[in-house]
């Protein structure tokens, strides 16, 4: 069986969800939903690949830390949207370096707009702008082969969230978050059977200090330097071919969960660690063995210390 049938697509990318700033909500945007089905490796071999995604995110419930809708001010019901759009360049080499793996290169240039409704000083933007840039060293195995196809493929990346992107202290919601993340992963994708395939992807966040944090939060107001939690989260997908070589249908979701306590000036702040979990339906369409596109929807749901809304993700990839 050819890879064209069950393309697994090589994408890493970050999310640009709302850091609102009222209680918890430090994480920076990582990766939720925005890769799915088939992401064990390549979907047509070595060289260069474009992906570019859109993303559109709504929410209007801002959880606290048991779950619960936030007690806001009197009448504030403030509505958020994030249009956001990544570009992606990928070149995998086919060479390989360490342990059978091939090295490769992961670049991201992401960009967001938000829109606050109805106006407010509770909740504040600066209007979006470029997003922090990614970079992700890795390495990608070969598929192991049975009888009928592929069985498993899989990778390891070394993702750098760098802090380029557009950042004021004095606004609630940012495109950048003001400090360096390092945020690698192991993807891989099962063949389960020849139409049937499981993929996932885990990754460990650890966050740097961010030396001028958002003043409007009471607890940041005076402080010198903030640090945001260590956290994982997940991807995972399940997908089945409805029209072979063409057409792949199947469900989508991930999980995020924080799980040591955001720092003010050295000392650990209860009471903020984020959680949350997405899941909806998706489909990938097969134009050629290059050309793919993605549709993924989300709807989320337990979140702690951060919005929950639904997401939509349409996402190009192109094998030069």
């Amino acid at each position: 069986m050819k890879l064209i049938r069950n393309v697994v697509l090589l994408s890493l990318s970050i999310t640009l969800l709302c850091a609102v700033a009222a209680r918890g909500y430090d994480l920076p945007s990582v990766n939720l939903g925005f890769t799915s089905f088939f992401d064990g490796g390549p979907p047509a071999g070595p060289g260069f690949y474009f992906t570019q995604y859109f993303e559109y995110y709504h929410a209007n419930k801002f959880a606290d830390n048991g779950g619960n809708t936030m007690l806001l001010p009197s009448g504030a019901k403030p509505t958020i949207e994030v249009f956001a759009s990544l570009s992606q360049l990928i070149y995998q080499s086919d060479q390989k370096v360490l342990l059978g793996g091939k090295w490769g290169l992961d670049f991201i240039l992401p960009a967001a707009d938000f829109d606050v409704e109805p106006k407010n000083p509770w909740l504040t933007d600066n209007g979006g702008g470029i997003g922090d840039v990614l970079v992700g060293p890795y390495l990608q195995w070969d598929p192991i082969m049975g009888e009928k196809g592929p069985i498993f493929m899989h990778r390891v990346e070394f993702q750098c969230i760098l802090p380029t992107g557009s950042y004021s202290p004095t606004e609630d919601l940012n495109a950048g978050a003001n400090f360096f993340s390092f945020n690698p992963y192991w993807a891989a994708t099962w063949f389960i059977v020849p139409k049937w395939t499981l993929s996932w992807r885990v990754h460990y966040l650890w966050n740097d200090e961010n030396d001028s944090p958002d003043r409007n939060v009471p607890v940041f107001a005076t402080a010198k330097k903030t640090q945001a939690g260590q956290a994982v989260h997940l991807n995972w997908a399940a997908e089945y071919e409805v029209i072979e070589k063409r057409l792949n249908v199947g469900i989508n979701g991930y999980f995020l969960t924080q799980f040591t306590d955001t720092q003010v000036d050295g000392q650990d702040v209860l009471g903020r660690r984020e959680q949350v979990i997405g899941i909806g339906p998706g489909a990938v369409y097969h134009f050629s063995k290059d050309d793919h596109l993605f549709c993924n929807t989300y709807f989320e749901m337990d979140a702690r210390n951060r919005a929950e809304g639904q997401r939509f993700v349409l996402r190009f990839v192109h094998h030069f």
